[in-house]
């Protein structure tokens, strides 16, 4: 009787070291799965050069946006949860926003190990004018970082992208070198057809309350013409001067974006019986938002 208990004895303890073995080989291939899911964490600073990377790495990494929609790179406060999750991230791709300036050293001193790309190397700074009329306020050689808004541009900006996600993944190097090639072709393509577009209009000259597209401006030889500068609005004796040379110039459209103010903006489009219509410097969707901005511009 008592050599049958110690037999039952011993098959529950089997049993329950064959269960415990099993939960713990469950438990391993869940962690080992996790892992080999766990895809590197790129930052970037605005929401085009997400396009940029998405369009070369695809969903082989987790892009994460520093500015937020609707905030401006000019001022923008990193969030406690972007800070945490910023230690966990391999590459930071940075584009010059004035921002970062203040955020990138700090950045650097708490994640050491995290790469930094700078996609405006090789890029030759534009000044960014106040005005091109009467000097209305004292305009300190404030270099524009609106580079992304320049097809050209923009091809220089993907390459340092390109190169720095090859030597952070060189297993997927076919997978990103197809990409990179497929988006330079778009990107040039883009460039081939605003050319032909601009070239067909009569209107070169567009007004824009913040001075961000004198890039693209240069592009395809445009002249933009700007309402204020390092984000101050202008002042009240300063509108009229602002009003007559949009008359002088036939501008019948103000362009303005949605991190600043349209106050300006929209007395002066009143005041000339024209119209204003919203532009963002900072969409998502790159190639089409200088599509659109395009055709608004050759319409106005």
């Amino acid at each position: 009787m008592n050599c049958q208990k110690d037999i039952n004895n011993l098959l529950l303890l089997k049993n329950k070291y064959q269960i415990t073995c099993y939960i713990a080989f469950i438990f391993i291939l869940i962690a080992t799965s996790t892992q080999a899911k766990q895809i590197p964490i790129i930052f970037v600073s605005i929401l085009p050069q997400k396009y940029f990377v998405e369009n070369i790495a695809g969903d082989r990494v987790d892009i994460q946006v520093m500015v937020l929609p609707g905030e401006s790179p000019a001022t923008y406060e990193p969030t406690p949860g972007q800070m945490v999750k910023l230690s966990k991230a391999s590459l930071y791709v940075s584009i010059d926003v004035p921002f970062e300036k203040k955020w990138l050293p700090k950045i650097k001193r708490l994640y050491p190990k995290l790469t930094i790309v700078q996609t405006h190397q090789g890029i030759a700074k534009r000044s960014m004018h106040s005005h091109d009329h009467q000097s209305l306020a004292k305009h300190h050689d404030l270099k524009d970082p609106h580079i992304w808004l320049s097809p050209p541009l923009a091809l220089v900006q993907v390459r340092h992208i390109f190169t720095a996600l090859t030597a952070l993944c060189p297993e997927n190097r076919t997978f990103y070198t197809n990409n990179y090639h497929q988006l330079i072709h778009r990107i040039t393509a883009l460039d081939a057809e605003l050319l032909e577009l601009f070239s067909q209009s009569q209107h070169k000259t567009f007004m824009v309350f913040h001075p961000s597209w004198g890039y693209f401006a240069d592009a395809y030889g445009l002249h933009q013409f700007s309402i204020e500068t390092e984000g101050k609005d202008v002042r009240p004796s300063q509108l009229a001067h602002l009003i007559d040379s949009a008359r002088n110039k036939n501008i019948k459209v103000i362009f303005a974006q949605p991190q600043f103010s349209t106050k300006s903006a929209n007395l002066i489009s009143q005041s000339i019986g024209g119209k204003l219509i919203m532009i963002d410097p900072l969409s998502e969707n790159w190639a089409d938002n200088l599509r659109i901005v395009s055709r608004e511009m050759v319409n106005q």
